[in-house]
């Protein structure tokens, strides 16, 4: 039986790409990673970026180690324009590592590593040191832009790790809520 569960759990697709922004003590950290189907994006072109950064007035970030990244776009981009309020806030990243990944809301752009295959897994973080969420200008909640109807035709930004459960809690907990329902319904007597 182990082995079947583990074979199913090796066979499953790359989920989404997802960045998750933190505040872990006195830093922001984001943390990405997923797969992108670049299927119903256009190719706009390839830039050179020199730091991951963030600017949520204009819905942009990159997440990642400076790198050469190409550029999509659609005409069935969707989402918001940007992921905070403060006109002139954001900075750039103190410390990068991994695939240099973003999302640009206002130009509608996607970036992602260049040369990158469609479907292959990413993965990459960034830091900025003596940052909060205010001092960014980014809001927290939950911010996602598509361009089809595929798995992976999305990229989301959670900012604030609350109300995002992780798959194994929500797994147990499900588990858990099932046996009790079990255990209860057997402890009920049948009325004749």
């Amino acid at each position: 039986m182990f082995a079947a569960v583990a074979a199913l759990s090796f066979a499953q697709p790359a989920h989404a790409y997802t960045i998750t922004l933190e505040q872990v003590g006195s830093n922001v950290v984001a943390t990405g990673s997923g797969a992108i189907d670049l299927t119903g994006l256009s190719f706009t072109g390839t830039d050179l970026l020199d730091n991951p950064l963030i600017n949520p007035f204009i819905g942009f970030i990159l997440t990642g180690a400076s790198a050469s990244t190409s550029s999509y776009t659609s005409l069935a981009f969707s989402g918001p324009l940007g992921f905070g309020q403060v006109f002139g806030s954001g900075a750039l990243a103190s410390s990068g590592s991994g695939d240099l990944v973003g999302i640009f809301g206002s130009l509608q752009l996607v970036f992602v590593p260049d040369g990158y295959v469609s479907g292959t897994l990413l993965s990459d973080s960034a830091t900025y040191n003596g940052a909060t969420f205010a001092s960014l200008g980014a809001t927290p909640g939950t911010y996602v832009w598509t361009w089809g109807a595929g798995a992976n035709q999305n990229f989301t930004l959670q900012i604030g790790a609350h109300g995002v459960p992780d798959g194994g809690s929500t797994i147990g907990l499900l588990i858990l809520a099932l046996a009790a329902l079990f255990l209860a319904r057997r402890a009920v007597p049948v009325q004749s």
